[in-house]
């Protein structure tokens, strides 16, 4: 069994209650991301410690939070070092539009995870795209880059839908199982 450990900022709340699914899916531990980009004690050991970071964040102005650039520019220390070469990553974020530049932050998280020298792991879900699909399937929003969700800016994290929190918790269960297969 692979050690996962999901590393998120959430501002209001949504794109916690969505690590929480990733981490259920993926065994995994949560280490959050203070409202000053830091992280809790233990934190950076525990991210050491992993075979697999999957990474997320709110997409705001399409990108990352400031918090979560942060903790991006403070792992320098490990990139200098290579001391997560071959780890496995993933990453998942949350918007309140749709669309809303989702993607962008997607591939902030990948080319980080590519300059820390890791194996990137996308969702390997198909999206719900026909005709009869409900905004409450599984990968509604349709990423295959990572997890995505949306919460409309006038909603709690309570509201969050179903869908987009399966989607999360099987993806949390892909990068998992895939970190196990490079383990062993």
């Amino acid at each position: 069994m692979a050690k996962v450990s999901v590393v998120y900022h959430s501002g209001y709340g949504h794109t916690k209650r969505m690590a929480e699914a990733v981490a259920a899916g993926a065994g995994a531990d949560l280490v959050a991301i203070d409202a000053d980009g830091n992280l809790p004690e233990g934190g950076w050991e525990a991210l050491n410690a992993s075979d697999a970071i999957i990474m997320g964040s709110p997409t705001y102005m399409g990108t990352v939070s400031w918090q979560f650039k942060k903790f991006a520019d403070a792992s320098s220390k490990p990139w200098f070092t290579q001391q997560w070469k071959d780890k496995v990553f993933a990453g998942f974020t949350n918007s309140a539009t749709m669309n809303g530049d989702k993607l962008s932050t997607l591939h902030y998280l990948f080319t980080l995870s590519m300059q820390h020298s890791g194996i990137w792991v996308g969702t390997g879900l198909m999206p719900a795209n026909s005709k009869a699909a409900s905004r409450n399937d599984i990968n509604y929003v349709g990423s295959f880059a990572g997890a995505m969700a949306q919460s409309p800016s006038d909603s709690g994290p309570d509201e969050m839908l179903t869908g987009d929190l399966e989607t999360a918790r099987q993806f949390g269960k892909r990068v998992a199982d895939t970190a196990a297969k490079f383990k062993g």
